[in-house]
């Protein structure tokens, strides 16, 4: 009878190959059910193939969590970088909440509702949730010419407003609600907000 063999991937193919197993599992079953032969067993690997890459399910957890925060900060980003226009800006910025939300791999759980109660994973989900705000502070900053204090606030009200929103959407069922309706909903709603403070320019 022939052997099943694993194939062998480059370090970093492998790496990505175990983080989306990780993602299937610890959305699945949480961050306290889930075990290690769990996601090998998803990943199609033994579990020592597995610690080589990480040692530990903490540390397997941190690094799911590191590229969710790192993937919804880079959306975040290109979002308020695709275009000049304020209004469009909104309807992007929006737009990567509800998208980060709705994908099938319920990732946004690590990032918004974590059941790991670790001030590691806070400080992450804390980071992350800062450098979003930040950025969004720039625009308003740059183009209301508000102090910076106050455009922080006004930021961290719209990215509150953005994913508390997508949360409850999805919480409730997308199919009361399509997703674009529920997007359009949204970044009105925070376009007639943010509107109200004038460009300098």
């Amino acid at each position: 009878m022939a052997s099943t063999r694993v194939v062998r991937l480059p370090r970093d193919q492998r790496r990505a190959q175990l983080l989306d197993a990780a993602i299937d599992v610890f959305t699945s079953k949480g961050y306290h059910a889930a075990a290690m032969d769990d996601i090998a067993d998803a990943a199609g690997v033994s579990k020592p193939v597995l610690y080589q890459h990480f040692g530990s399910k903490l540390d397997l957890y941190l690094a799911v969590l590191d590229a969710s925060c790192d993937r919804l900060t880079t959306e975040v980003e290109q979002a308020l970088a695709s275009t000049d226009d304020n209004a469009e800006r909104v309807i992007a910025t929006m737009d990567a909440f509800f998208d980060f939300v709705a994908r099938t791999s319920g990732e946004f759980r690590f990032v918004f509702e974590s059941d790991l109660t670790d001030d590691r994973v806070q400080d992450r989900i804390n980071a992350a949730q800062e450098e979003i705000a930040e950025a969004v502070a720039d625009v308003i900053t740059d183009d209301t010419g508000l102090p910076r204090d106050q455009a922080k606030l006004l930021a961290i009200s719209l990215v509150g407003l953005a994913q508390v929103s997508a949360r409850s959407w999805l919480a409730a069922g997308p199919a009361r609600i399509d997703l674009a309706e529920a997007k359009r909903l949204a970044s009105t709603l925070a376009w007639r907000g943010i509107a109200g403070f004038p460009r300098t320019t």
